[in-house]
């Protein structure tokens, strides 16, 4: 009896560990920490390994023109993943919003960022970080909000320039610039601030942040990329994303 029952339960493993694939997936700097947790407990429940690239959206979006091995990719706006479906590159119906992001002004440094962020306007800092406005849309916005306070052309001469917003975070972080522009789920988890000071960006002052995911055409046959596509809508996906500020 117990022999019967070693033996189905190996049977069982074997074919589990046979259906299970990896998928890879390209996703925006700004949605790393999320994403790590989520693919924890997508393989968890699934048997199936994301093996995650973080960068830029407009990086990103070059690479998979060249070819790049993706299968899935999370943007980190909506038009990036509508021209990539338009031009073939992605999958007809499968694009979606798993989340919408917000800006936030960032200090390392404890009382150097206002609740209301007036320190843009007395200009006590000496550099700021942000991201390529070009690759990434988050650099992007925060350009819209400065332009939208009539503060862009006073600032921009002091601007640090990361490629994606993980490079803008450590910028920051690393004391390279006093204060910058980064997304809310990289300075905030479960709605309280990890360090130092910040002002969150209100959502009037530039588009939303609506953030799309994409199956691309190299994952068009693989049940993995299929599989995380349905868990990001998920309700253990979604309790992830809320905890890190984001939106949906």
């Amino acid at each position: 009896m117990l022999r019967a029952l070693f033996l189905s339960s190996a049977l069982l493993i074997v074919a589990f560990s046979a259906r299970a694939e990896q998928v890879t997936v390209a996703v925006a700097a700004n949605f790393s920490a999320p994403m790590q947790k989520i693919a924890q407990a997508f393989e968890q429940d699934t048997g199936h390994k994301a093996v995650l690239s973080f960068g830029s959206t407009g990086s990103f979006y070059s690479q998979i023109r060249n070819g790049a091995p993706f299968q899935v990719f999370l943007s980190a706006d909506d038009e990036t993943p509508l021209r990539i479906e338009k031009e073939g590159l992605g999958v007809a119906g499968t694009r979606f919003t798993y989340a919408v992001g917000r800006l936030v002004l960032w200090s390392r440094q404890p009382g150097l960022v206002d609740d209301k962020g007036e320190i843009l306007r007395t200009g006590k800092f000496e550099r700021i970080a942000i991201t390529n406005p070009k690759l990434a849309p988050y650099g992007a916005a925060a350009i819209e909000a400065l332009n939208k306070l009539g503060l862009l052309s006073a600032i921009q001469p002091r601007f640090v320039q990361g490629e994606n917003l993980a490079q803008t975070y450590q910028f920051i972080a690393t004391d390279n610039a006093s204060l910058g522009f980064v997304a809310l789920s990289q300075v905030f988890i479960d709605g309280k601030l990890t360090q130092g000071s910040a002002w969150v960006v209100p959502s009037g002052l530039h588009a939303p942040i609506q953030q799309d995911a994409v199956l691309l055409s190299k994952g068009s046959s693989s049940q993995a990329a299929t599989a995380l596509l349905a868990f990001l809508k998920g309700e253990k996906a979604k309790s992830i994303i809320r905890s890190h500020g984001y939106e949906l």
